[in-house]
């Protein structure tokens, strides 16, 4: 396997190797040496299969990149947060098979090399002949691939669930600590619901990713705090350390992808004519944030903040 990356990174991994960790305490490390890590795109050239996973705002920079040097036949899977990325893609691979994807899970950079994922799901991605020609290799990785008819659901659905991570940064807390307290998990059913209503005019049926069926989610995390930790252990399955990558990218002083979260679904409101105000709210809190403003809010505190805003 080729990695392509940012120096920053290389530069990390060449000092101390890879270590990869999971809530379940999987543990591992690859040495230094042992690893392929280039800093320039021309180190995918001879690759059959490219999976994208930058940043949101950098998509279209890195496939003006790879359309430089890939070989026609090499297949671009999107594993980005967001509904667009792919398509973003495409359009600047248009020679190329392009194909939407998904990471469930939360990947926490630990810094020094090592890797934490803190909660569980496989990857999804877009049916095609290469990826079933892949999946043993992902088996292998330890990375179980599932693959959709249909990805616009899976990614609406993962897309809701992401919906917590403005109010996870927000509240500067390991997302276990912040998912036990209810006055949070009221902010993230009031983002939830606004973009459920808007998800059943658009005549769009999120997936089932979880126990729950997406229009139960906001029920369940509205409980009383007793009720929910009885009835969702399975959604607290996270690990005690775990943080969101909004909230890493706050603390690194990085812009965040909010656009392709709470801006995914202030756009489909726009769309179908409608508003989108407790999204367009979290939204303008995190770009406060990113600017220097509050950074560690209350549950309480934003709860007040987001139901003053519909």
């Amino acid at each position: 396997m080729q990695f392509v990356g940012r120096p920053r990174l290389a530069a990390e991994l060449d000092k101390h190797g890879l270590h990869l960790t999971d809530f379940h305490g999987a543990d591992q490390r690859v040495d230094r040496g042992r690893l392929r890590f280039a800093t320039t795109p021309s180190a995918a050239g001879n690759a059959d299969l490219v999976l994208v996973t930058v940043k949101s705002a950098g998509t279209a920079e890195a496939g003006r990149e790879l359309a430089a040097v890939l070989k026609p036949a090499a297949v671009v899977v999107s594993l980005q947060n967001g509904i667009g990325n792919a398509e973003v893609l495409r359009q600047v691979l248009p020679h190329h098979a392009v194909l939407d994807g998904m990471v469930p899970f939360n990947v926490l950079n630990r810094g020094c090399g090592a890797f934490h994922q803190g909660s569980e799901g496989l990857l999804a991605a877009a049916d095609h002949p290469a990826l079933r020609a892949a999946q043993p290799l992902f088996d292998l990785a330890g990375l179980p691939l599932e693959l959709h008819s249909e990805m616009l659901p899976v990614q609406w659905a993962k897309l809701l669930l992401n919906l917590n991570n403005p109010v996870n940064a927000l509240s500067n807390r390991p997302l276990k600590e912040q998912l036990a307290q209810r006055a949070y998990r009221r902010c993230v059913a009031l983002a939830q619901r606004e973009a459920l209503a808007l998800l059943d005019v658009a005549g769009i049926k999120p997936a089932k990713l979880t126990p729950l069926p997406p229009h139960w989610i906001p029920l369940m995390l509205s409980l009383p705090d007793a009720v929910f930790r009885r009835a969702a252990n399975k959604m607290l399955e996270i690990d005690p350390l775990a943080r969101s990558s909004m909230w890493e990218d706050l603390q690194a002083g990085r812009t965040t992808e909010v656009d392709w979260l709470n801006g995914e679904v202030m756009r489909l409101a726009e769309r179908l004519g409608r508003r989108a105000a407790v999204n367009a709210k979290l939204l303008a809190l995190i770009r406060r944030a990113e600017q220097g403003g509050q950074r560690e809010w209350s549950g309480e505190a934003l709860l007040a903040e987001l139901r003053a805003a519909t």
